[in-house]
């Protein structure tokens, strides 16, 4: 080989590598090849975002697979894009704007989009420059965007089919509502958090009587909607109460008591003020007796006109306002301090206030069965059976879904009203109305849901509605790979438009992993100070030692916690591949011999056997998904086997000149198990392993299109195992002995092998050499099986193959030894007699707690251990 490596890797050369790929198009799929497709879709990250750890995992999950499969021989699509991130966008710019004194309605709505999508082209490619970093091998050039024109189009098709059929409709329901942002939004964008809160303690009065019926709850200005007191048809406290009317002394209306099995009798006082417009659970009980639903908040978060006297005030100024004139009234009772989950906005973290709304929604139940059959069937299959078990929970227990919200950036509803407020829905301004014939039209002002659009990102980034070939040959892609956090929010929707819209699932597999924790196991965000910027890794250790470390020693569908020391393993790991492969370079020559199966020896057909049978398990594992176990497998077999233990032992046949030398079999091997590990490590690693095939072989441009290493059962050689084990246990014998006496490294040692066959004999022969230099040996004497054993003080230790022994006078001064070793009898001796002599005095044994006499027993069984292990170290 001519070619060589410089002394360390240098890991800023990855952004050439990875522009070099780009441009010579080793990520392109062929819709027209012949190949078995395999494909993945990106789970679109926000173009509002900046790379974090979570999408660093994710996305290092993905290029995992596909660069496995591309290996492998599949035509192979992954196909990236980003999300338009309403609400996230929006307030993006809205910020902007406020602080040039602007806001969206002072521009008008054509204005403020014109503003959005130029802050799209500047700002929304940033993630994806990222994940370039990162070594994503994605095929750029099918990239998509959720409001790019196909994708658009797509929503709409979907949007008026359904309504179409009638699973569309337009209501008054309960939503999540932000009154900062003054929109409804998904469940997703709802984060709990832990608060400081009040349980206040009230009472209602019952009309025509002397009576009251207490409750508690944690938002006293909610009573301004109260539609209903229930309490639990078994509750014998209130029995008598049920039908009669309760008094909202802050407005003077009259609400009925009725029984609900909802109510459980052993939470605060057994009886629950029902507010239908602001709770999703008294909006169910509203609607099981008919209750009228009251909403008491604009859509800022003040009191409306429902709230009389308290009208225009803000939600805290009431609740004070309200619990004031309930003390007052003499109807207040306490306030228990107490932490609670509180509903937060993830994006401004203003508190959620569910609230009716007449908005757009999805009937659930049709879409939800085929669904729910597809995975109960075993079609759809999660990496782990409780990801479907949560899948199948929130399918099963499914409510329609809000899919508008009041924001410009986004998928405007393509609905249309006429001034009798008729809708018509097309894609395009219809001339007029579909009902009354009106041409006075005017549409809806709201957009769609941002999870609309990206429930039909399997096909609809494949050219759906037309049928592209693209959609021939990839969909239904294979894997999703996604966190738990989002198993309802987008796994389930894309699973149900997938089977409505093209009849089939949109994967077969869903691959779900764990979140990103800090060291103390904490949840990695910039607002708790805790994030940890993938860049800077990237920056100071290199993309490869990222990834590996996100994956390698754990169980993905676990949480993942972030250690530095991790990054130095991983760092360590490759500087060490590095230098092997540097080494077994060095001595290389122009091309590497042929070398006949018989010429290998046994430490050669040793390390194959390891690796074949490494191809199988790293093969077996990516198939089940069980990456963290892969890659700790193939980072023990290079580290472990291959670097410390065979690289080692064929040291001295590399050096040998004469002519009938071993080296060209050692070259030869060591050179096939190079390329190799290169190729399985690759998917985890792909800089470094390129940058290393490139430069042992010539017969290949790229490791990224090279062929996955197969199993070749030729290889398998179990008596090598076996003898190798021998020669292993040997070496580590030696070593310790050499550790337990404080043997210098420079000193060398006699060792005399007395084997236990003629087969162990040839192996130990044959392994001398290694042996000699492993062991730090001066001489190394094999004897035959039977022969007697050395007439002088020796270490001995029993190894597979044979009994292994030390002169004692090579390891250490004879004279010191006999002192030590009297000293150390002399120490046990001691330490036995004052158990002995704790254990045998009544008062210690009276007195002792059980635990501390069995401890003290335990230190007894140890010593006596300890001095038969002495007394056995030397002999004649």
């Amino acid at each position: 080989m001519n070619k060589q490596l410089d002394k360390n890797y240098d890991y800023k050369l990855e952004e050439a590598l990875y522009s070099a790929w780009v441009k010579k198009g080793y990520f392109k799929a062929d819709a027209h090849s012949s190949k078995e497709p395999y494909s993945i879709v990106i789970p679109p990250p926000n173009i509002t975002g900046q790379l974090h750890m979570g999408h660093a995992l994710n996305n290092t999950v993905q290029d995992i697979l596909i660069r496995a499969k591309r290996m492998q021989g599949y035509e192979v699509l992954w196909l990236p894009g980003t999300d338009h991130a309403a609400i996230a966008t929006e307030v993006r710019i809205v910020q902007e704007m406020a602080k040039e004194g602007e806001t969206k309605e002072s521009i008008g709505r054509d204005a403020f989009l014109k503003r959005a999508w130029e802050w799209k082209e500047e700002y929304g490619g940033t993630i994806t420059k990222q994940l370039k970093k990162l070594g994503s091998s994605c095929d750029w050039g099918r990239e998509r965007f959720t409001m790019d024109q196909g994708l658009s189009d797509a929503v709409l098709e979907v949007f008026i089919r359904l309504y179409e059929e009638d699973k569309i409709y337009r209501g008054e329901r309960l939503v999540n509502w932000c009154v900062k942002c003054q929109t409804s939004i998904s469940d997703a964008e709802v984060e709990h958090v832990d608060k400081n809160g009040g349980m206040y303690y009230f009472r209602y009065n019952i009309a025509g009587t002397n009576e009251y019926i207490p409750f508690a709850t944690t938002r006293p200005e909610t009573m301004l909607g109260d539609t209903a007191v229930a309490v639990n048809p078994s509750d014998t406290r209130f029995n008598h109460l049920v039908g009669k009317y309760a008094i909202i002394p802050s407005v003077g209306r009259q609400i009925p008591i009725i029984s609900d099995l909802y109510v459980d009798p052993k939470f605060g006082t057994g009886a629950v003020k029902i507010t239908p417009g602001h709770d999703h659970n008294d909006f169910e009980v509203a609607r099981r007796h008919d209750l009228p639903i009251i909403n008491i908040l604009n859509d800022d978060g003040t009191i409306n006109q429902y709230g009389g006297k308290y009208q225009g005030l803000a939600i805290m100024e009431a609740r004070s306002a309200i619990t004031k004139e309930m003390e007052t009234l003499g109807l207040y009772d306490k306030t228990d301090n107490i932490t609670h989950a509180v509903g937060e906005h993830d994006r401004c973290h203003e508190t959620i206030e569910p609230i009716i709304k007449l908005q757009w929604f999805v009937k659930m139940q049709e879409l939800a069965e085929p669904a729910i059959e597809a995975y109960k069937s075993g079609n759809l299959r999660f990496n782990r059976e409780r990801f479907g078990k949560v899948y199948l929970h929130w399918l099963t227990n499914i409510k329609d879904w809000c899919i508008s919200r009041q924001l410009w950036w986004g998928h405007r509803i393509p609905a249309y009203y006429c001034e009798d407020g008729h809708i018509t829905v097309s894609k395009t301004q219809p001339n007029m109305c579909g009902t009354c014939k009106k041409t006075h039209l005017t549409q809806d002002e709201d957009t769609l849901d941002t999870w609309f659009s990206s429930a039909l990102w399997p096909f609809s980034t494949m050219g759906w509605p037309c049928e592209t070939e693209d959609l021939q040959k990839f969909y239904p892609t294979n894997v999703l790979v996604t966190a738990y956090e989002i198993i309802f929010f987008w796994v389930v929707r894309m699973v149900f438009m997938g089977l409505k819209f093209m009849g089939r699932l949109p994967f077969t597999d869903v691959f779900i992993h764990g979140i990103m924790r800090d060291s103390e196991g904490k949840k990695m965000s910039k607002s708790a100070g805790n994030g940890i910027d993938p860049l800077d890794v990237i920056n100071d250790y290199g993309a490869d030692a990222l990834r590996l470390m996100l994956v390698s020693g754990n169980a993905l569908d676990n949480d993942t916690r972030f250690f530095w020391e991790r990054m130095d393993y991983c760092r360590n790991f490759l500087n060490k591949l590095w230098n092997a492969s540097r080494f077994a370079l060095g001595h290389m020559e122009e091309s590497v011999p042929d070398v006949a199966p018989d010429n290998l020896a046994v430490e050669d057909k040793w390390i194959l056997s390891l690796l074949n049978a490494l191809i199988s398990e790293v093969t077996e594992k990516l198939n089940d998904y069980e990456l963290g176990m892969a890659s700790q497998k193939i980072v023990d077999f290079i580290w472990d086997e291959f670097c410390d233990w065979y690289i080692e032992i064929v040291k001295p046949r590399l050096y040998q000149k004469d002519g009938a030398t071993t080296k060209p079999a050692a070259l030869w091997t060591l050179n096939r198990v190079l390329l190799d590990a290169y190729k399985l490590l690759h998917p985890f690693t792909p800089f470094v392993t390129e940058t290393l095939f490139q430069t042992i072989q010539n017969d290949e441009e790229t490791i990224v299109l090279s062929s996955w290493p197969k199993a070749d059962p030729s290889l398998a050689n179990d008596a090598a195992v076996i003898e190798m084990e021998q020669f292993k246990s040997a070496v580590r014998a030696v070593r310790n002995a050499r550790v337990e006496r404080e043997v210098p490294p420079a000193q060398k040692i006699t060792l005399i092998i007395i084997s236990s066959d003629e087969k162990a004999k040839e192996l130990f022969n044959n392994c001398r050499a290694p042996l000699t230099q492993m062991a730090g040996a001066g001489s190394v004497m094999v004897l035959p099986p039977g022969s007697p054993p050395p007439e002088e003080q020796t270490v001995k230790t029993v190894i597979p193959g044979g009994v292994l022994y030390m002169p004692l006078s090579s390891l250490v001064d004879a004279a010191e030894e006999a002192k030590r070793l009297s000293k150390e009898r002399e120490r046990l001796t001691k330490e036995i007699a004052r158990v002995d002599g704790k254990l045998s005095n009544e008062g210690f044994m009276a007195k002792a707690p059980p635990e501390l006499i069995q401890t003290e027993k335990e230190k007894r069984e140890a010593y006596i251990k300890m001095l038969e292990a002495l007394d056995a170290q030397i002999t004649p």
